[in-house]
């Protein structure tokens, strides 16, 4: 594996301090190290997720209907039908 003790990186994430890395500090390091920019992504489908269980919505039974039905449900529910994208 290229985390080893003398990458120099892999200090970063020695979080007990004993100087050689746990599995734990590794997967960290790893996950940390390859990790792709899609977090904001993932954050907006979080947000919208949260945002239609408040209304009593979920993300499934949307994607699962047609355009009108899911516009008329999110009206029913208050929301902007075109501040959502089910494409």
């Amino acid at each position: 594996m290229f985390f080893d003790d003398d990458f120099g990186y892999d200090r970063a994430f020695d979080y007990d301090g004993d100087g050689k890395m746990d599995p734990f500090e590794r997967m960290e390091a790893l996950d940390f190290y390859t990790s792709s920019n899609t977090d904001e992504e993932e954050e907006e489908d979080d947000d919208l997720e949260y945002s239609l269980a408040l209304n009593g919505l979920d993300v499934d039974e949307l994607e699962d209907m047609d355009e009108e039905e899911r516009r008329e449900a999110l009206e029913d529910a208050g929301l902007d039908p075109d501040d959502y994208d089910f494409d």
